[in-house]
């Protein structure tokens, strides 16, 4: 299933991969850094402790300064550790295994951080502003170790509170990193996906005829890709020209004898046969129309004009009015639209046609709102059953497969409908009518 966040450009699919591997890293880093951060920080409690305990552990001099980064050493009767304060396992297990190492026997290990008071006397030997800065960021670690039969030697020493200053300075090296990098990386994938975004218009917008190449620019595959484009835009023309030209020679080659069979045929003096010959003979003619018709769909050869709508659909209606068939329309108020008039006449035609065939008259309406316009045609007839909706558009096919001349045709007036109206930018669509009968629409973009 796709991520409903994953970026359809490519310069943003770049840069947020780029930001999860940045993120990734810095993770690592945070995690390497912290845990490094805390072993320097034991180190710099323990070392020097370790060195001042043996050194009072061996009778040496416990004087030294008052306080300072490694502090003085007590030697107490009893531990001053509190249990109700902060302890810390982790340097008391350093002390131990340090200690361990230099033979000096030790007793308990205890440790205790506390905060240090602005107004202690060990810190009159600071500058004010330097130490009220430093005590925003240091507590003291006392630790106190028992010596058998001496008693406690206790040792204080800075020690810095948590990593939550050096966090927010990973942190803000994270976002300067994603600033420097995230940046270049979104400018760079947009020259890269324009010319390719160009080139998906193209291809959605591509109609034959048209010879306006895309600029080939971006990378030399990008280029590489709208140069192959550009070519197989060109020979798709030509074998659309190729097509048109021998689809134009093959009608002229079976006009020519038909009308030649229609005038033989005024010669038999059988007058059904006759007329049935000659109603052959339109037959076969408007098949012909209909296949040139449907093949050459989408490359038109009439210009988009401004036109009535209202005034084209009346103008079908009155046709078969014109030859007593029951069609009814109540024209609505003018309605203009840009389009190819022939092709939609076409179109209304060919519905109009199925609905008398199939349903014995047909219901015309006409209407319209901010966004499209609608063209529909209902019939009383026994409709398409809705699981067959869809097969009808397809050319060539008929559910009734009789093929007499009530319900003749070879099945593509509904897939010449659709051809022209898709071209025009709109769509038809069929619908079965509660009180029985087809409804087909067709819907125009405004």
């Amino acid at each position: 299933m796709r991520l409903k966040l994953w970026p359809r450009s490519l310069s943003g699919q770049m840069a947020l991969l780029i930001a999860l591997a940045l993120f990734v890293a810095q993770v690592v880093n945070f995690a390497l850094l912290l845990n490094e951060r805390k072993r320097i920080r034991i180190e710099q409690a323990t070392r020097p402790a370790v060195t001042r305990l043996v050194d009072a552990a061996d009778g040496n001099s416990a004087e030294g300064p008052l306080f300072g980064r490694n502090g003085g050493i007590d030697l107490l009767p009893a531990s001053p550790i509190r249990n109700d304060r902060e302890h810390r396992a982790d340097v008391e297990a350093a002390l131990r295994d340090a200690l361990a190492d230099t033979g000096v026997k030790f007793g308990r290990i205890e440790t205790e951080v506390r905060p240090i008071a602005a107004n202690d006397p060990r810190m009159k030997r600071w500058r004010q502003r330097g130490l009220q800065r430093w005590l925003r960021a240091t507590d003291e670690i006392v630790i106190a170790v028992q010596q058998p039969g001496r008693g406690w030697l206790v040792l204080r020493a800075p020690w810095r509170r948590g990593d939550l200053g050096f966090v927010w300075g990973l942190v803000a090296q994270t976002l300067i990193l994603y600033g420097i990098i995230l940046l270049p990386v979104l400018w760079i994938g947009r020259r890269l996906s324009r010319p390719l975004r160009d080139l998906a218009a193209a291809a959605r917008d591509f109609t034959p005829g048209r010879h306006d190449a895309i600029e080939e620019r971006g990378p030399q595959d990008v280029r590489d890709v709208i140069a192959a484009f550009n070519a197989l835009r060109l020979r798709v023309t030509g074998m659309l020209d190729e097509k048109d030209r021998m689809l134009g020679a093959i009608g002229h080659d079976l006009r020519t004898p038909l009308a030649a069979l229609r005038v033989r045929i005024e010669s038999v003096e059988d007058d059904d046969d006759r007329a049935r010959m000659a109603d052959t003979i339109d037959e076969m003619n408007r098949t012909l129309d209909d296949i040139l018709s449907l093949a050459r769909v989408g490359k038109p050869s009439e210009p988009i004009t401004d036109v009535d709508v209202a005034a084209l659909v009346d103008a079908v209606v009155e046709d078969f009015r014109d030859l007593d068939q029951p069609v009814q329309f109540d024209e609505p108020v003018r309605l203009r639209m840009k389009l190819r008039p022939t092709l939609m006449r076409r179109a209304v035609r060919n519905l109009i046609e199925n609905a008398l065939k199939y349903g014995g008259a047909a219901e015309v309406r006409l209407r319209e709102d901010e966004r499209q316009v609608v063209i529909e045609v209902a019939d009383r007839g026994p409709g398409i059953p809705a699981d067959r909706l869809a097969d009808v558009f397809d050319p060539f096919t008929r559910l009734e497969a009789s093929r007499n001349k009530d319900t003749g045709g070879i099945g593509l007036g509904l897939a010449l409908t659709r051809a022209i109206t898709r071209d025009a930018g709109g769509e038809v669509v069929l619908a079965s009518r509660p009180e029985g009968g087809l409804r087909a629409t067709i819907v125009l973009p405004r």
